[in-house]
């Protein structure tokens, strides 16, 4: 079985074929539009719906050419319909239904979020239920994964995503974009002790996130520092800001496993995806609480965490198997939560 998924939902226009068998990822191409972005400090709703037109079907093309297969050879078509910004998911959805309707084959609409959920199952033979802590520039949840479509949401935050606290400190520092990876490279030189930085929800009951406090305190610190910062300004604060992102990540996934733990006593697995899932500060203390806890910890390869069409098509295989096809009719959203019986939160910066 082929599937040709499409993913976007932000600023990667991606394309891949998965297969059920061995190899599962037959290709995996992925345009960024870093280039594009840059120049504005962040991503550009607009800038990227264009840029998504002009590219996807040359990466479809080569997603097809590198898995040597053509549109014939496909079982069916996934895309991401949400959440997402709208304008590249209405661009992807589109051109998944006209594929889909020209040729005859199913159409599946892929949650983004349950794309990054179920990577971690392109790479490792990942049993139900399992806990998930999903991490990127626009989500920042903890979820009981307790099968295809089937979610239960531990916690969520009540304001800005980790990936968000990222970008924007990248930014406060001089840094560049995209924030994750030059703040991980500056605070390898840093020393987090001399320029402390609160823990946001740390210590604290149940297992929600805030992070938009952190920024307002990074920015008061850099503030503090008259003119320029210098690089060791810089090196430190970054090693702060990432302290302080992953203290509190850490923090609120035991809270989670304890509550896991608690509803599957044979539960055997913690998982982390997503784009922030690339930290390695991050990945070693997940590895850290999963040993406490006797749980296998899987972070996908650096390739799966940020978006990419391979999880997309993966999802959609997952759900063609379980019988999810959805209608030509399906109308894209820019909010879709993994779990629709948990309580709505509507701060500032909350995706989904």
């Amino acid at each position: 079985m082929l599937v040709l998924g499409i993913e976007t939902s932000c600023d990667e226009t991606a394309a891949a074929v998965v297969s059920d068998v061995p190899p599962f990822i037959r290709s995996n191409i992925v345009f960024s539009q870093l280039a594009e972005h840059r120049p504005y400090g962040g991503i550009v709703p607009e800038v990227a719906a264009r840029a998504h037109l002009t590219h996807l079907d040359p990466v479809i093309e080569r997603a097809l050419a590198e898995a040597g297969i053509g549109f014939d050879d496909l079982d069916a078509i996934a895309a991401t319909g949400g959440p997402g910004l709208i304008g590249g998911v209405i661009v992807g959805v589109t051109e998944a239904k006209a594929i889909a309707l020209s040729r005859g084959l199913p159409f599946v609409a892929v949650n983004h979020l349950e794309g990054h959920a179920l990577s971690a199952r392109l790479v490792s033979p990942l049993e139900f239920p399992f806990l998930l802590l999903l991490v990127s520039g626009g989500h920042c949840q903890l979820q009981l994964v307790e099968g295809i479509g089937r979610y239960r949401r531990l916690g969520t935050t009540i304001d800005d995503a980790a990936g968000e606290a990222f970008d924007k400190g990248a930014k406060l520092l001089g840094l560049g974009y995209p924030g994750g990876p030059a703040i991980e490279r500056a605070a390898a030189s840093g020393e987090a002790k001399r320029a402390t930085l609160p823990r946001p929800m740390v210590g604290r009951e149940g297992c929600d996130f805030s992070f938009s406090g952190l920024k307002t305190a990074l920015r008061l610190a850099v503030e503090k520092r008259s003119g320029a910062l210098s690089a060791s300004d810089q090196a430190d604060l970054a090693a702060s800001l990432q302290d302080s992102i992953v203290a509190s990540l850490a923090d609120r996934t035991e809270n989670a496993i304890a509550a896991f733990l608690d509803r599957y006593p044979e539960g055997k697995t913690l998982v982390v995806a997503g784009g922030v899932a690339a930290n390695t500060a991050l990945r070693r203390r997940l590895t850290e609480l999963a040993v406490r806890a006797g749980l296998d910890f899987v972070a996908p390869p650096l390739s799966l965490c940020t978006d990419n069409g391979a999880m997309i098509a993966w999802a959609g295989l997952e759900r063609l198997k379980a019988g999810l096809v959805d209608a030509l009719d399906f109308a894209p959203r820019p909010r879709w939560p993994l779990d629709p019986s948990a309580a709505s939160v509507r701060g500032a910066g909350v995706k989904a």
